[in-house]
């Protein structure tokens, strides 16, 4: 007696194996375009009730599990065929690694023999593991069929440890149809740390620490995100009554609309920092974009403030700045011990600095959004606080681009706490993939809205058409310039005025490439139509494309924020 893809009762295939291992691990979703050896994992799946997704490029589809990871906190996985289908997969692990992301590659090979065989040129094969290490945790060859829970396990246990990232497993296909009897798949505790606390003393002296801080401030990062951390830190803000200064990567982690939230880099927030005595850094690297916490704001005030320190990997404490506490473990079980451990101690009081400090923030984008001018062309920042205002207060906003980057960063106060970006490597071209994956990974209960630059855009503009067949109402608002808007001023101080090479191109209707591909589109020139077109086009329930044409020169010439993006690279751009 057999079953129904012909493997022997009691037998299962290694692809179905694969299958069942993920599915112990929550996951239910694959990407990955179903190439011939691939076809067999994506059958199964797909017989088991996985949602199996199958992108244009590989390397969105790489993005989509990106995304699709941030918005679950679990690991998430594409699959790449042999050559060139893994080969298309470099881009977005490269982005994975340095956005510490546990996406796991899985690439299919030839059979093993092909290693060892000295002839050239070999159809659609390459040694793919060696153009992997450099950006993995771990790179795994099922080598025997056997082997395969060992590798899968031991995947999974680098992508979820210490600091997560994503893994590369190869899958030849000798092992394609091989069947072999199998315990079942045991859940990941039997063979991973799925909780890691901190120790009691370093929770304690924590606590202590921050009871007995006169103004403590709380540093968050883009691991609140990925964790799914929101709520317990959320939790521990109320507890602590203080500041809390989302990174640019944590933008969102709390509303920005929270009374306790200062704007990264904004006045009040650098006047919070100054008067600081104790930071309590969350989910951050406390990397460059936030100089380190040493230099340019957190030279002002108090430079002798303490800083207590969550951090996943021990061999990362110390390295970017000294501490004085370290909580070593994950965040999702350490913000909880310390919130316990601070209800045992005297309640702090509100910091009388706070609601004073928060009116300052709001009077000063009060001001800034009603000085955005009703210009033709349109203003960037005008057309980001009209398209933006407009929108449910739970959307997840994926935001992709250069220019368009600085004036979505000023000009749109989050009131969601989801908010996807490529915060550590800045890679272009992400945001479509993204808005699939958390689309995806949401469901029907909240939507996605991309805001994107027109050239980060087109890098995967054919992921409409995957956006269209999986029903997924994303509304995409293209910030229109027709150039490298964020290349321009480059050129300009280095050369001169229109002293640019390739910076420009010529007229894209984003709008209409939407509707070829079975989207809703819209095309808006006009200041006083945005925020009805963004309406029209959530209230569609379709795929969308909103493109804006705004002002080239203002867009490019006069983003905000120039001089902090600047300090980014701890020295001056030009």
């Amino acid at each position: 007696m057999t079953t129904n893809d012909s493997t022997p009762q009691n037998q299962t295939t290694v692809p179905q194996r694969i299958v069942d291992l993920l599915e112990a691990e929550g996951i239910r979703t694959i990407f990955g375009i179903p190439d011939p050896l691939i076809q067999h994992l994506h059958r199964y799946a797909k017989d088991k009730g996985f949602e199996v997704v199958a992108p244009h490029h590989e390397s969105a589809g790489a993005f989509m599990a990106d995304a699709m990871s941030r918005m679950t906190g679990r690991p998430a996985v594409v699959c790449g065929n042999e050559g060139p289908g893994v080969a298309n997969l470099l881009p977005a692990a490269v982005c994975a690694s340095k956005e510490n992301i546990p996406v796991i590659f899985i690439g299919g090979q030839r059979a093993r023999r092909y290693d060892s065989r000295v002839r050239r040129s070999q159809f659609q094969y390459t040694h793919q593991p060696e153009f992997f290490r450099p950006a993995m945790k771990y790179v795994g060859i099922i080598e025997f069929p056997e082997q395969v829970d060992d590798v899968m396990h031991e995947a999974f246990r680098h992508a979820t440890s210490g600091t997560p990232g994503p893994v590369y497993v190869e899958l030849p296909e000798d092992h394609a149809l091989v069947s072999m009897p199998f315990p079942p798949a045991p859940e990941p505790a039997h063979y991973r740390v799925v909780h890691q606390p901190a120790s009691t003393e370093a929770v304690e002296a924590a606590a202590d620490l921050l009871v007995g801080a006169e103004c403590p401030i709380m540093l968050i990062g883009t691991a609140v995100h990925t964790s799914r951390g929101h709520d317990v830190v959320a939790a521990l803000a109320r507890r602590l009554k203080c500041p809390v200064l989302p990174t640019y990567g944590g933008r969102g982690a709390l509303p920005e609309t929270d009374p306790q939230v200062l704007v990264y880099s904004s006045p009040p927030a650098n006047a919070a920092i100054a008067a600081a005595d104790v930071v309590l850094a969350v989910g951050t690297s406390v990397g460059e974009t936030v100089q380190y916490g040493s230099d340019h704001h957190w030279a002002q005030g108090n430079t002798r403030r303490k800083w207590i320190y969550i951090e996943r990997d021990i061999n990362n404490v110390g390295v970017n700045r000294p501490v004085n506490v370290a909580l070593v473990g994950d965040l999702r079980d350490v913000v909880p011990q310390l919130d316990a451990a601070l209800a045992q101690r005297p309640a702090r009081r509100e910091l009388p600095q706070l609601t004073a400090w928060r009116a300052e923030l709001d009077e000063l984008r009060r001001a800034l959004f009603e000085a955005a001018p009703d210009t033709y062309p349109i203003h960037p920042g005008r057309m980001i606080r009209d398209a933006t205002r407009v929108l449910p207060d739970d959307t997840v906003i994926v935001r992709d681009g250069g220019c368009t980057s600085l004036w979505e960063l000023a000009y749109h106060e989050m009131r969601s706490r989801d908010y996807l970006w490529t915060s550590k490597f800045g890679h272009l071209g992400a945001g479509l993939p993204y808005a699939i994956g958390a689309q995806l990974a949401v469901g029907n209960s909240r939507r996605v809205c991309l805001i994107t630059g027109d050239s980060a855009f087109q890098f995967h503009i054919s992921e409409l058409e995957t956006a269209v067949r999986k029903q997924l109402p994303i509304v995409c608002i293209v910030n229109y310039d027709a150039a490298w808007g964020m290349e321009r001023p480059g050129f300009h101080m280095a050369f001169g005025a229109d002293r640019d090479v390739e910076a420009r191109w010529g007229e894209v209707r984003f709008d209409k490439i939407a509707e070829g591909y079975g989207a809703y589109g819209q095309y808006v020139d006009r200041t006083e139509d945005v925020a009805p077109a963004v309406q029209r086009a959530f209230d569609s329930g379709r795929t969308a494309v909103v493109q804006v044409a705004v002002d080239p020169e203002v867009n490019a010439f006069e983003a905000p924020n120039w001089a902090e993006f600047a300090t980014w690279y701890g020295h001056s751009l030009y």
